[in-house]
């Protein structure tokens, strides 16, 4: 719809000979007509409707499904009526290409009376490869079924003849409020709250936002399409905020039109000083105006606390950064999760208590020639957040996924964060990862924000998903989602994400929570960040408490999450899941997860939850504090799984020294859990170098049948099985296809020896290159091993082994 026309959805469809008595609920507006709706219009949100001849029509928009190929991809409607699943490949359920309310859809008409029932019948679109279709966040009959998945559900007395459209006598203000009084029997029966729809969502503007500063002065602009007043305060002493200057802001135009931005300029270089905003506007449901309300300014390029205020920074002040960096091929990617606190906090080196907080701390240990990730040998850090959060101090301890800024490095881990020194102090450690052959990778969360909300205060009806009832939604679990498809939401993701590439350099992110995010914003982030950067890292969090989009990403530029992977290796090393399944994850998790090797990135342990050890340990309590001998053989069985599978290998900070948390499974605000104890390696140091020299083998030239850039050949792998068992035997360029180079991987995790046959791989000449303890030179391995027909690994044993014909 529009500011002059829009749609009043009644609960169930109006039966009767006249219309509904609906009217303006304000003396502000006035209705020119009121007409019962075309009843297509109700697919817009419900996904079906009933068409003039009786027949229900399931509708399908494309647009919001941009991952899929529809010339070539049949869609099926399954639900309730037909077996689900069962629909894929019935022609009777297939839909086909059609128009609707003056734009293409797919299509579907069926007799109305088998699915107008009672109970409702549910639905969903799936694709003819049984990928399901994910469904609007703002669809508006979504229920779930016992398994905690959402379906669409078909009212049987809501059809489309429950739409009125209106028009009004001048179009509508964004700055106030409107209700609309629905009147029964002569009583007003309800007043309900008028909500502006996507056209309002889609508003945006071009100009560039913040505080720019240039030669003649400096520039505030800020995004609030509802505000009635925007005024900006400004100080030049931290201290003197209660005697602050204020401005009004003008609404600026852009060619005659105003797109929601407002204004104010002054002819001074501000730099230096700080600022923020107060806005005033409607006072309803869809709005959280509070003009007392100290606003952080979204594009503040740098902050003094969460609450701000926002600093003012020249760009000549703030540089550019170097990226002569060569940003590695993501096949030769392997990475290690880690926090900016945690790898610093315990460091063996001299710091003094405030340097152990944050950027300059880590910058000195990530110079040593001893650096602990250095040691490790990755090439890739992935560091928990580091955008400004929401902890209260500087010395709080907290993960970082309650953002408070997407455009300031986080100013508690500055060391003098009110003169904005975290700026510089990141730029500096992105180069000094750089200069260990390092890439940086940075959490990002874009699908919900931390406290205060600011960009609540700036607009909750444009930025925020939100209930009927105007009620935040919840499935981040974290109190709100951010509604990222608005379309100036997009774009304050994408300008954040270039910001911090051509600001700080750096190479990659990974985003938290990426099925909130919704697949249609990710590449169309995609997009803008790859013209800046193209071959910039780009990793999803498939998932979120809602559903799943990893399907839904394999045609996109984006590596996500294996959770798939996780959960199957802390089975596996314990005896459990199928040698088959492990066939699956060794060959990168192919077509149903990843469309390209590196699409899969494997991991088993993340800062979430508890760690690796805990997970697996046979102690009690899941405390592996004091791992055991079959702990620490379990972990030497998962790391030479992790890399010896195609993918992406992810680890987590002192996965390879055995790293506890004495079993506990949240440690967000933890900081003295999360802490690496670095006195781990020197006991568990054998464990520590295993890690390290499969990170070696894997990235020297020996490696390079386990980093594939693209499909291998159909018989590039062949595995081995014994009935009754799920060890294997996995060999790598069985065909050829890649050189004269062989490998043979074998793994047993069963707590018995075991013999694999291997047939006609027994007559190559293997050399031993390490098993489950240890990394072998050239001719020095233990006595008795070799590869026979019937190929022994010991109980809990593994082995790699190699060949040239």
């Amino acid at each position: 719809m529009s500011a002059s026309v829009g749609v009043i959805e009644l609960n169930a469809d109006w039966t009767g000979d006249s219309l509904p008595l609906l009217a303006p609920g304000d003396k502000a507006f006035a209705f020119a007509d009121l007409i019962p709706a075309a009843p297509s219009l109700y697919a817009d949100e419900v996904a079906y409707f009933v068409d003039e001849i009786g027949c229900l029509v399931f509708v399908l928009d494309p647009a919001e499904h941009s991952w899929v190929d529809f010339d070539v991809m049949p869609v099926y409607v399954a639900g309730s009526f037909n077996g689900w699943q069962d629909a894929v490949g019935q022609l009777e359920w297939s839909m086909l290409p059609g128009n609707l309310n003056g734009r293409p859809v797919r299509l579907l008409r069926r007799p109305s009376a088998p699915l107008l029932t009672d109970p409702p019948q549910q639905f969903k679109f799936v694709t003819g490869d049984n990928r399901w279709l994910d469904l609007p966040r703002d669809a508006k009959n979504l229920i779930p079924d016992d398994n905690g998945h959402f379906n669409r559900v078909i009212y049987p007395n809501r059809t489309g003849r429950n739409l009125f459209q209106f028009t009004t006598t001048h179009p509508l203000p964004f700055n106030q409020a409107y209700s609309v009084i629905h009147v029964r029997d002569g009583r007003q029966a309800t007043k309900t709250r008028l909500r502006f729809g996507r056209f309002f969502q889609e508003m945006r503007s071009d100009l560039p936002l913040g505080a720019i500063v240039q030669r003649q002065g400096t520039t505030f602009r800020i995004f609030a399409p509802r505000a009635k007043h925007v005024r900006l305060f400004l100080c030049e002493d931290l201290a003197a905020q209660a005697q602050a200057f204020g401005y009004e802001l003008d609404r600026r135009d852009e060619d005659g039109i105003w797109n929601g931005v407002w204004e104010a300029h002054l002819d001074r270089n501000l730099h230096g000083w700080y600022y923020w905003y107060s806005i005033s506007g409607p006072q309803d449901v869809f709005g959280n105006f509070r003009a007392a309300e100290k606003i952080l300014d979204p594009y503040a390029k740098a902050a003094v606390s969460r609450e701000g205020p926002g600093i003012v920074l020249a760009p000549s002040w703030v540089g550019q950064a170097d990226r002569s960096f060569a940003t590695p091929l993501w096949q030769d990617l392997v990475m290690v999760e880690t926090h900016v606190r945690d790898l610093i906090a315990q460091a063996p080196i001299a710091l003094d208590s405030e340097e152990r907080l944050g950027f300059t701390g880590l910058i000195k240990w990530v110079e040593r020639p001893d650096f602990y990730l250095k040691k490790l040998g990755v090439n890739a850090v992935e560091l928990q957040p580091v955008h400004e959060f929401d902890n209260r101090t500087r010395e709080e301890y907290q993960w970082g996924y309650m953002t408070a800024n997407f455009f300031s490095p986080a100013s508690g881990f500055g060391m003098a964060g009110a003169k904005a020194s975290q700026v510089k102090e990141f730029q500096e450690l992105v180069a000094a990862f750089h200069r260990q052959g390092m890439a940086v990778i940075i959490d990002v969360v874009y699908n919900h924000v931390g406290e205060p909300a600011h960009l609540l205060f700036i607009d909750k009806l444009y930025y925020f998903e939100l209930e009927d009832n105007g009620a935040l939604t919840n499935w981040s679990g974290c109190g709100n989602d951010l509604r990222c498809r608005s379309a100036m939401a997009t774009r304050l993701i994408c300008d954040s994400l270039i910001y911090f590439i051509e600001t700080y350099g750096v190479d990659g992110f990974r985003f938290d929570l990426a099925e909130l995010i919704g697949v249609d914003v990710l590449r169309e982030v995609e997009m803008a960040v790859k013209q800046v950067k193209p071959d910039v890292i780009l990793i999803a969090e498939p998932w979120s408490f809602r559903g799943h989009i990893a399907a839904a990403l394999r045609p996109t530029g984006y590596a996500s999450w294996n959770d798939g992977y996780r959960d199957f290796m802390r089975e596996y090393v314990r005896g459990n899941g199928a040698a088959d399944k492990l066939e699956y994850f060794l060959k990168g998790s192919p077509w149903h997860f990843a469309y390209w090797p590196a699409q899969t990135v494997n991991y088993t342990e993340s800062h979430d939850d508890r760690t690796w050890l805990d997970m697996i340990t046979e102690n009690q309590n899941n405390n592996g504090q004091n791992p055991t001998h079959n702990d620490r053989r379990r972990t030497h069985l998962m790391a030479a799984i992790l890399f010896a599978s195609v993918g992406i290998p992810l680890l987590a900070q002192g996965q390879d020294f055995l790293r506890s948390k004495y079993g506990v499974n949240n440690t967000y605000l933890r900081g003295d859990l999360n802490a690496l104890d670095y006195r781990r390696q020197a006991r568990f140091p054998a464990t520590h170098a295993y890690f390290a020299d499969w990170i070696a083998f894997r990235r020297s030239a020996r490696g390079n049948l386990l980093r594939q850039w693209s499909r291998p050949s159909e018989g590039f792998f062949k595995c081995c099985m014994r009935s009754g068992s799920n060890a294997l035997v996995t060999i790598y360029n069985a065909d050829g296809s890649q050189g004269k180079e062989r490998l043979l991987f074998a793994v047993n995790p069963q707590t018995e020896d075991v013999a694999i046959p291997i047939g006609e791989f027994v007559e190559w000449r293997w050399e031993l290159v390490a098993d489950h303890e240890c990394f072998y030179t050239l001719g020095r391995h233990p006595l008795g091993l070799e590869v026979t027909a019937d190929f022994f690994i010991p109980a809990l044993g593994c082995s790699l082994w190699r060949t040239e014909m």
